[in-house]
C-alpha cells in the first residue's frame, strides 16, 4: 500500500519561502505604480479639461503623475530596503 504525503511541510517550505513571495509582491507592486499614476494624472487631467474647456490641463496631470509615481516608487525601494537592513541584522 503507498504512504500518504505527509501533512507537515517541509523545510523549503518555511519563512525562505514566504519572504521571497513577499519581495516579489513588493517589487511587482513598484513596477505598476508609475504607470497607474501617470494614467490617472492624465485621465484626470483630461477631466479637468473638460470641466473647464481648457487643452491644456492633461498635461499638469500627466507630469503630476510621473512625479507622484516615481516618488512613491522610491518610497517604497527605501522602504523595502530598510526591511532587508533590518532582517539581515
Amino acid at each position: 500500500m503507498p504512504e500518504k504525503p505527509s501533512i507537515e511541510s517541509s523545510p523549503s517550505s518555511g519563512p525562505e519561502k514566504k519572504d521571497t513571495v513577499v519581495s516579489l509582491a513588493r517589487y511587482s507592486e513598484m513596477g505598476f505604480i508609475i504607470p497607474a499614476a501617470v494614467l490617472l494624472g492624465f485621465f484626470l487631467g483630461k477631466l479637468a479639461d473638460y470641466w473647464l474647456h481648457t487643452k491644456w490641463l492633461y498635461l499638469v496631470g500627466l507630469l503630476f503623475g510621473a512625479v507622484v509615481g516615481f516618488w512613491q516608487m522610491i518610497r517604497m525601494a527605501m522602504g523595502a530596503s530598510k526591511d532587508e537592513d533590518e532582517d539581515g541584522r
